[in-house]
């Protein structure tokens, strides 16, 4: 059979999650899986959210409107962009990566430029796309070599995957608004951002404010659900919706109905809200407790938080990969994440600090111990 190679690979972290998988079976021990990039401090609670649809109606066994369904995306103008935006500038997608990967179908530019460490599925599937890549040093670099990204796209990821920094609001503005002024597309790719806020947060209000300003979103990291496979993409360039549009409906026929009226009860209904309050508020709080005992045994790579702070849901530990699978951890070496600092990277490892606290805390207990 003659097949089109697409040059991409599958991802380090599925052969890693994998291998971890095969110890565990020949040992008969468990590991924390630190490798995954879940929100599992705790399960969002859908069963009363769920009770309030009606599985019989159209709704949920007709087709959806290929863009997405319109309760849904009034709920995301309301919820995202205090109802300053409008259903036209947004487009439902089966997650993130999806929506991702339309994007990068979508615009026409010379390459897309990458934070220096980056997800590495942002390059898998400009690979399978045919899009040329390379990287950035950090906000100030683009806002002092703006005429560099002419005729580029770049994507701004924060916090980061892997390295889990948040960098000042006002900082990303500016660099977008440089960027937009000169015609570069600028994709703002926040997915674990709305873990700690909500409505209250005017980020993305104030960046659709701006020209070629792509915004992807997800609702698998801040509201916990990975396996509803939803997200949606916002720009206010009519041409480009309309492109995306037709791209979308051609690649999906619709996303999945049940997903989207779901999460549109959660944005918009009094019961929604408190289920995705107290979700956050755990979820927020176990990840506070772990990165604050990996600063207080000195695990925390610090190194790469001098101008930004540490808020998950991934963080840089001082430890290999190696050394952490040795004590029962899965995480991933930084050197995937990188193209240019690979033996460097490889002395750190990324790990998912959203996890119950005190089972994270006893396993780091037991590497500390192993290594006195």
């Amino acid at each position: 059979m003659r097949i089109r190679k697409s040059g991409a690979k599958y991802s380090a972290i599925v052969g890693i999650g994998e291998r971890i998988r095969k110890m565990s079976q020949n040992t008969g021990k468990e590991y924390l899986l630190l490798n995954r990039g879940v929100n599992s401090v705790c399960n969002i609670d859908l069963n009363s959210i769920v009770e309030e649809l009606d599985f019989n109606s159209n709704e949920m066994q007709v087709y959806p409107p290929s863009q997405g369904r319109s309760e849904l995306r009034n709920a995301i103008n309301q919820h995202y962009f205090n109802n300053k935006s409008s259903v036209e500038n947004i487009a439902i997608t089966g997650g993130g990566m999806s929506a991702l990967d339309l994007v990068f179908q979508t615009i026409h530019v010379e390459k897309v430029c990458l934070p220096n460490y980056y997800w590495g599925s942002y390059v898998q599937v400009m690979t399978v796309r045919g899009i040329d890549s390379e990287t950035y040093l950090d906000l100030g670099s683009l806002k002092n070599n703006v005429e560099k990204y002419r005729n580029s796209a770049v994507v701004i990821c924060d916090p980061n995957n892997p390295i889990g920094n948040k960098q000042a609001d006002d900082k990303i503005l500016e660099a977008a608004k440089l960027l937009s002024e000169l015609g570069v597309i600028v994709i703002i790719d926040c997915p674990y951002r709305r873990i700690f806020c909500g409505e209250e947060d005017l980020f993305f209000q104030e960046l659709s404010k701006l020209d070629n300003i792509v915004i992807v979103e997800s609702f698998s990291k801040s509201v916990g659900l990975s396996g509803q496979r939803l997200g949606f993409v916002h720009s206010t360039n009519k041409e480009f919706m309309n492109e995306l549009g037709i791209r979308l409906m051609y690649a999906t026929n619709g996303i999945n109905a049940f997903s989207q009226l779901m999460v549109a009860k959660l944005l918009s209904s009094d019961k929604g809200q408190v289920v995705m309050k107290n979700f956050k508020n755990a979820t927020c709080e176990g990840i506070r407790k772990n990165i604050a005992f990996l600063q207080q045994k000195g695990l925390l790579a610090e190194e790469f938080y001098k101008d930004s702070n540490p808020v998950g849901i991934f963080v840089i530990v001082n430890k290999s990969e190696e050394e952490l699978l040795d004590a029962q951890i899965g995480s991933v070496s930084l050197s995937y994440f990188t193209r240019d600092k690979k033996e460097y990277a490889a002395r750190f490892a990324r790990i998912c600090v959203s996890v119950p606290h005190e089972k994270f805390k006893k396993y780091f207990e037991k590497l500390e111990q192993s290594q006195l």
